[in-house]
Order: structure tokens, then C-alpha cells, then sequence
């Protein structure tokens, strides 16, 4: 991919431990946050969100997140403690209406505080796991952690949460016509670098079809002109070559008629001009989804 800035180049070993995860944590990025509710031996209730966190896996339905050492002393945190004496946990997902409560519940409160109580959100009883659920959640997922993996005993080291599903928990108002979560409602944060979260809901959300079926010609296939376009960003080439084939003359000549004939004469005598005008053109459709009409708009410069 081209770039005009300059790249800065690191290697993890020759920087601090601070720096090292600023640039993790702000350059892989959003991350969905697992709010976790866990709970001690002596059953008292702790929930903490973690974005070291991810779906790694259907069939068995698996989930991974990870309670990293702190970084200041490298002690452990209270849901690592707690899954060792009692291995079942809720992950509940995050939506913007509890962001702040979210937030709120990841300070290092002491052990055995309440952070339902601090954070003001409302504890639901679970039906196949012990710890309590977040009412608020539109997402709540019942674990039960089958396994645990420490990647070191140093400041900022993974304590890896490996769990299992065992029964979903989702709000009617979230769900679409297919009962499966539905983008659009969810209202889900992300978490990003620093003070930084990410909102997954309007003009934040959009869609990309899957490249199923038929394969795509590839951007590689491209004729020269359009490939090399300084126009054409890269998504919208990738768009084109996702294309199967490209429309027949017959087609691009039609529609050069019918919907070009006034970019042609604008810039009549004036090829450079009007290739430039007709890729403006195209990368406009294909921002709007319109790509068989950007690729007759393409193909109008050396149609006959």
C-alpha cells in the first residue's frame, strides 16, 4: 500500500514496557470489551471489563479474554484470582448506554468490593453459572472457564481465560427478524487507545458483501489505466476486481450515450481532462455502491 508519511519501525524488545503497550493497545484497535463478573470463594461478586477479549471459536463456542498482570507491580487481577476458585464467569457485551458504568467498574478497587454497587448497575441472576449477570447488557454470555494459560509473571503479562459458553442471554430489542444480533440496535463500544472507545452504531456502521461464489477477477486484472488511476483509491479498485467480468462494449457504449454524452463534450479534445472527470465520476458510484455503473463509466474513455 503506498503511503507519503514516513514509517516509525520498532522491535518490542527495545522499548519500555509502557510505550510497548501504548502502541498495541492504540494501533490494534477497536477491541470489543468482555465485561466480566466472576466471583471469589467466599462468593463475593467482582466484574471488571477486559478488551484483551475475542470469539475464538463456534463449535465448541468459545471465548478467550484476558486479566493482564498490572503494569505497575505485576500483581494479578481480581478475576484472575477469582476464576482459579471458582471457574465460571459472565461475559457481558457493552453498549453505549453503560460505557460510563463500564468504565466506572475498572477501577483497582479493593478485593471483595462490589463494583455492581459502584458503578450502579443492576446484578441478574445467572441459570447455569454462579456469578451474576449484568441486567443492563444487551449481550450476556454464561462461561465456564476450562482453562487458564499465564504468559509470564512480569508487569503487563497475559493470564489467558479460555471459556466456554454455555447459554446466551440476548434482549428482543437487539435482535432481528432472524432472532441473531442485528449491528443496527446493538449500540456496542469498542475500546481503542488511551481515553479513546469507538461507537458501533450509524453512519460508524457499513457494509462490505462477502466475497462468496464466483470468484473475483482481482485487482491485478484490472486494464492498465484504471489500476493505475491516481483517482481510484484502493478500496474502490478492490471493488471493481471483485467483480466476476467487466460489462460488454455493448453495454458501455450504451450507457456512455445515455449517461456521459455530457462529461464527453465538456472536455471534448481534452483526453487527459476527461479520463480524470470520468474516474471522479466513477469513484463517486462506487461510494455509493453503484459498481457495474462506475465500471461503464470506466470503460466509456476507450469504448469506440
Amino acid at each position: 500500500m503506498k503511503s507519503s508519511s514516513e514509517v516509525t519501525s520498532l522491535r518490542p524488545q527495545d522499548v519500555d514496557a509502557r510505550t510497548l503497550h501504548g502502541f498495541l493497545l492504540g494501533g490494534i484497535a477497536p477491541r470489543p470489551i468482555a465485561f466480566v463478573s466472576s466471583m471469589d470463594a467466599m462468593g463475593r461478586v467482582n466484574l471488571a471489563p477486559f478488551s484483551y477479549f475475542n470469539v475464538f471459536s463456534a463449535n465448541p463456542p468459545w471465548v478467550i479474554f484476558s486479566p493482564a498482570r498490572r503494569g505497575r507491580d505485576a500483581t494479578t487481577k481480581h478475576t484472575w484470582d477469582n476464576v482459579q476458585v471458582v471457574p465460571e464467569v459472565v461475559v457481558n457485551l457493552v453498549d453505549y448506554a453503560m460505557v460510563h458504568a463500564c468504565s466506572l467498574a475498572s477501577t483497582d478497587f479493593d478485593a471483595g468490593v462490589d463494583e455492581f454497587v459502584k458503578a450502579g448497575l443492576t446484578p441478574l441472576a445467572s441459570m447455569d453459572v454462579r456469578p451474576p449477570r449484568v441486567a443492563e447488557s444487551p449481550i450476556q454470555l454464561e462461561c465456564r472457564v476450562v482453562k487458564v494459560e499465564s504468559l509470564g509473571d512480569q508487569g503487563g503479562a497475559g493470564q489467558l481465560v479460555f471459556a466456554e459458553i454455555v447459554r446466551i442471554h440476548a434482549r428482543g430489542d437487539v435482535l432481528n427478524a432472524s432472532g441473531l444480533p442485528d449491528a443496527t440496535k446493538l449500540d456496542l463500544v469498542g475500546r481503542c487507545g488511551g481515553d479513546h472507545y469507538v461507537r458501533a452504531s450509524g453512519e460508524a456502521l457499513f457494509e462490505v458483501p462477502k466475497p462468496l461464489g464466483v470468484p473475483g477477477m482481482g485487482v491485478d486484472a484490472l486494464p492498465e489505466d484504471i489500476r493505475t488511476s491516481d483517482v481510484l483509491t484502493g478500496n474502490q479498485l478492490a471493488m471493481l476486481g471483485g467483480c466476476e467480468c467487466m460489462p460488454d462494449e455493448t453495454d458501455v457504449n450504451e450507457y456512455k450515450l445515455l449517461e456521459l454524452s455530457d462529461v464527453f463534450m465538456r472536455y471534448e479534445g481534452e483526453g487527459v481532462e476527461l479520463e480524470r472527470a470520468l474516474h471522479a465520476r466513477a469513484a463517486q458510484l462506487l461510494d455509493n455502491g453503484l459498481v457495474d455503473e462506475a465500471w461503464k463509466t470506466l470503460l466509456a474513455f476507450n469504448a469506440g
